[in-house]
């Protein structure tokens, strides 16, 4: 079954912009699931549509059935952006590198018309995620040099999805210690107004 989303307008949109409609979870078209306990305020995603199968307090877990809130449609450049702290320029390397590597900074760098040092430093730390494996080669004229290649695509899609739902976790725990912040808000009553108090609870970092 394809993928497909309803959608809500909330502005005007650009007609070449995507990401400024709403999209509302539908179970029935969605290739992921969402199910929430009974009993609690446990939440879960699961990609596929086997998810029912999950079970809390010893009993199976429930689909979300009718969400009210639309969310924006995601954009993968923005995801893995914020996800990762990978701009376009690294997501071209590292594709660069899964394509036709092993190579080294240099290569990749004249291919693409990057900087050899913002090649290197994304090179790194697509290493570092765990997207690439760094290996050394021995120059015909002596010496060694680093070259690039892709890690198992397997590993590679573990490795990434692993890292987003980290990241999701992260973003859950901040949505709810915000929910939380204004429950007490409300009991509390302070004299404060709540966007001082809320904001506060979030220092810039």
């Amino acid at each position: 079954m394809s993928h497909q989303y309803r959608t809500t307008s909330s502005s005007t949109p650009d007609p070449g912009d995507d990401t400024d409609e709403g999209v509302q979870y539908d179970r029935s078209t969605s290739r992921y699931t969402i199910l929430e306990c009974t009993h609690c305020d446990n939440t879960v995603l699961s990609l596929g549509r086997d998810g029912a199968s999950m079970t809390c307090h010893g009993e199976p877990m429930e689909p979300v059935t009718d969400p009210e809130m639309d969310v924006r449609r995601p954009d993968v450049r923005q995801v893995l952006l914020q996800a990762f702290g990978l701009p376009k320029a690294g997501l071209d390397i590292c594709l660069r590198v899964i394509g036709d590597g092993p190579l080294p900074a240099s290569d990749v760098a004249d291919a693409l018309g990057y900087d050899r040092s913002t090649v290197t430093r994304y090179l790194n730390e697509l290493v570092e995620l765990g997207l690439l494996q760094r290996a050394e080669l021995n120059r015909e004229g002596g010496g060694v040099v680093n070259v690039y290649h892709s890690v198992d695509l397997e590993r590679m899609r573990r490795e990434s999805l692993v890292g987003f739902f980290v990241w999701a976790g992260e973003a859950a725990t901040l949505i709810e210690e915000a929910n939380l912040t204004k429950r007490r808000y409300l009991e509390e009553s302070p004299d404060r107004e709540l966007p001082d108090i809320f904001w506060n609870s979030f220092p810039d970092e």
